[in-house]
């Protein structure tokens, strides 16, 4: 049987991308938590140019990226496509995970610098999303695919951040109805939820980091 760890931690949106593609081909796997403080020796040897998390091992193999991660499963393993069939609709899915990995930063920024220029960056990213959404359940296709498994830190995670800092006017229904509608369909569909982390668990975990002034490593 083909030996599948991770490397990652659990806070982590990147890691969690993996985590969902594998359990959605059910694939097993053990998932061995990092300390981006004070890094493992595995780590370090699986992924030695970047030295970041989520890494997977495949039989003694290491890849690294999240999204390369979620691609290499959805390759290699048996069971639900995770990338569209249709070759335009898996090149626009690709454009819409470059989009979110180019402009995501700005929600770590806003929410841990306090950066107005990164608050205007993350306006701006989400009027593009808010009309790339409109009239549509998901990014591509008719069912939640690789483009929305990439936009789960803007599903959940941003969620989490802005109730964690008591900022509660960045993202609302009237600014953005249709990314809101996306995203309660993440979080609401009963087909994901057994695929996120507990939320109130990442809820304490960030607001404890905000109240030490503190910002966790993500990687990606």
């Amino acid at each position: 049987m083909a030996e599948v760890k991770l490397l990652g931690l659990w806070y982590s949106p990147f890691c969690h991308r993996v985590e969902w593609a594998l359990k959605i081909k059910g694939v097993k796997f053990e998932f061995i938590e990092q300390n981006l403080q004070n890094k493992s020796p595995l780590l370090l040897e699986s992924n030695p140019i970047q030295k970041k998390i989520p890494v997977l091992i495949h039989n003694g193999k290491a890849i690294c990226e999240s999204m390369v991660i979620v691609e290499y499963i959805d390759e290699t393993f048996e069971g639900p496509s995770i990338l569209p069939k249709d070759p335009y609709d898996r090149a626009v899915a690709r454009f819409w995970v470059k989009f979110i990995d180019d402009k995501g930063s700005a929600v770590g920024r806003s929410f841990f610098h306090k950066s107005y220029e990164a608050k205007g960056e993350l306006s701006e990213m989400l009027k593009i999303l808010d009309n790339e959404l409109k009239d549509k359940k998901f990014f591509v296709g008719d069912k939640f695919g690789f483009a929305d498994i990439a936009a789960n830190f803007l599903g959940l995670w941003m969620g989490v951040l802005e109730e964690a800092t008591g900022v509660n006017n960045l993202v609302t229904r009237e600014k953005y109805p249709n990314f809101c509608a996306w995203r309660d369909e993440y979080i609401d569909c009963s087909d994901n939820k057994k695929y996120l982390p507990p939320r109130d668990e990442l809820l304490a975990y960030f607001k404890a980091c905000f109240q030490a002034a503190a910002v966790p490593p993500y990687s990606s």
